[in-house]
């Protein structure tokens, strides 16, 4: 299977989920606002979301899909479907246990991870009660990614890339209908997310019985693989997720910061995630398998070709998406958000917040990429390093950060920290001799930073004649802004294609999945 077409059809349903993600995230603004009872509820749905990237789709998954290629090209089906039975069952009893334990502490863990909160005793009380309602999620969207992470190796992309788009369909549903039923109204946000969860784990079973690894979770202690998977996932935890464990810090600071603080982070943190997802996420999916079986074939020079090939096209990708991300700040925040209770000034604190992401954009995407050159090799000690020098210099960055910028000081850290750790990565790719960058990156940089540019004058240029983004309707707003991005769109490409000629398609259709 060529990466390219895989790539696209992962990109394509993670663009439908993210077009449903700003639907979802426009009715909440509208319904909802910016202030106490959405602060609560976004700190309240953040914590098991990290949980399920930490232990579903970061560490773990890294862990389990390199264990699980070996098994499926050396060992027959029925030992692989009893590995994954063993994996299932030792992952839904540890689950299990952390979502009970977090259940039975909600009051503390508000008070750990949102401190400020607790100045405001109705504030803190209703992130507890939203917190018991959502924790069963982290269970639920755990066992979902485990059997996406199956559906992956072997090759069928698109139905987990699909399965989050029913958690925004939940949600846009319940917050449509719904609200008026529960009282505080917030409370349908919830409910919303547990019954997503739900949909997803309930989608994708009977395509994970059509491959045939459909199996009952089993427990077994003693099987060297099962423990194999969990000694690496420690060091793996930290390495993976390390901006997960600094997004967990800035809830502690952002809780001590004014009302609302919490929401502008979010809503930032939304827009920067459509082209992280698209992107990073989904050369992440494609390339781990493909590395993984390179690495096992002994093929070194296939296996520096393909990491070569997701870094270009992350670098043709991501650099135009982060300048336009930080250009277009305004009009995307206004056209997505300020309707109903979201007012200019939450417009105006989400745009700030969301240029400091821009900034790190491109190494959020990179790192994708990079940190399966390791994972693929089952080597967790080196990203474990690394992260560990990003996430102490991302909190030197937020202490330095925010008294001058407030809230934005703590997004620009991370986009910053990125970067850093993206570098880091990379460094450490060639230092162990691990990848051999191919012939021509020099000259592929300049033309692409030339296409950048040329996009960028035409982005301000039009930004500068257009009239004010809150006028009109919200049908109208969107044309002119799918107007202004489509056009930046073709003058980026054009320019690319007038510098680079044939090269785009060759670099493009290049790699095949070995």
């Amino acid at each position: 299977m060529n990466l390219l077409k895989s790539l696209i059809a992962i990109s394509s349903m993670t663009f439908i989920s993210r077009i449903l993600g700003f639907i979802r995230d426009t009715v909440i603004a509208r319904v909802f606002g910016a202030g106490m009872a959405t602060d609560a509820f976004f700190i309240a749905f953040k914590l098991p979301n990290l949980l399920r990237r930490i232990f579903a789709e970061g560490a773990f998954s890294q862990i389990f899909i390199s264990v699980l290629v070996g098994y499926k090209n050396e060992q027959g089906d029925t030992e692989t479907r009893n590995f994954i039975a063993y994996i299932a069952g030792i992952l839904t009893l540890i689950l299990t246990l952390i979502t009970v334990f977090g259940m039975l502490t909600a009051p503390w863990i508000i008070f750990i991870t949102a401190p400020g909160f607790s100045d405001t005793p109705e504030k803190s009380a209703l992130t507890t009660a939203l917190l018991r309602i959502t924790f069963p999620y982290i269970l639920l969207i755990s066992l979902t990614s485990l059997i996406g992470i199956i559906l992956n190796t072997w090759n069928c992309f698109s139905v987990p890339a699909f399965t989050p788009t029913l958690l925004n369909i939940s949600i846009i549903c319940f917050s449509l209908l719904a609200t008026p039923l529960f009282n505080p109204p917030i409370m349908t946000l919830a409910w919303a997310v547990i019954v997503g969860g739900i949909l997803q784990l309930s989608y994708q079973l009977p395509h994970l019985k059509k491959i045939g690894m459909m199996v009952m979770p089993k427990l077994r202690f003693h099987n060297s693989d099962v423990w194999r998977v969990l000694r690496l996932m420690g060091p793996a935890m930290l390495g993976v997720s390390v901006s997960q464990i600094s997004l967990l810090i800035n809830n502690i600071l952002l809780s001590y910061l004014v009302s609302g603080s919490v929401s502008w982070i979010y809503y930032a943190d939304r827009l920067m995630e459509f082209p992280s997802s698209i992107l990073g996420v989904a050369l992440g999916t494609i390339l781990m398998p493909s590395l993984s079986r390179t690495f096992s074939n002994g093929d070194h020079d296939e296996y520096s070709r393909v990491l070569d090939w997701g870094l270009r096209l992350c670098f043709i990708l991501a650099l135009p998406s982060a300048i336009a991300l930080g250009i277009l700040s305004h009009p995307l925040t206004v056209v997505l958000f300020q309707y109903g209770k979201f007012t200019s000034f939450d417009v105006m604190m989400t745009q700030q917040a969301l240029m400091g992401y821009s900034i790190g954009l491109i190494g959020m995407i990179l790192v994708k990429v990079l940190a399966s050159g390791f994972y693929s090799r089952q080597d967790i000690k080196t990203p474990m390093y690394i992260a560990i020098v990003t996430l102490i210099v991302t909190q030197i960055m937020n202490l330095l950060f925010i008294d001058l910028l407030k809230h934005a000081g703590l997004s620009l850290s991370i986009g910053l920290a990125a970067c850093l750790n993206a570098g880091l990565l990379y460094w450490q790719l060639c230092r162990q001799k691990l990848f051999q960058p191919q012939p021509g990156w020099f000259r592929f940089l300049w033309k692409l930073i030339m296409a950048v540019f040329i996009m960028a004058i035409t982005l301000i240029y039009c930004l500068t004649i257009m009239p004010d983004w809150t006028q009109g309707t919200m049908l109208y707003r969107l044309t002119r802004l799918i107007g202004l991005v489509t056009l930046g769109v073709i003058t980026y490409f054009s320019t690319l294609w007038l510098l680079t000629g044939c090269k785009l398609r060759d670099i493009l259709n290049s790699t095949q999945i070995p």
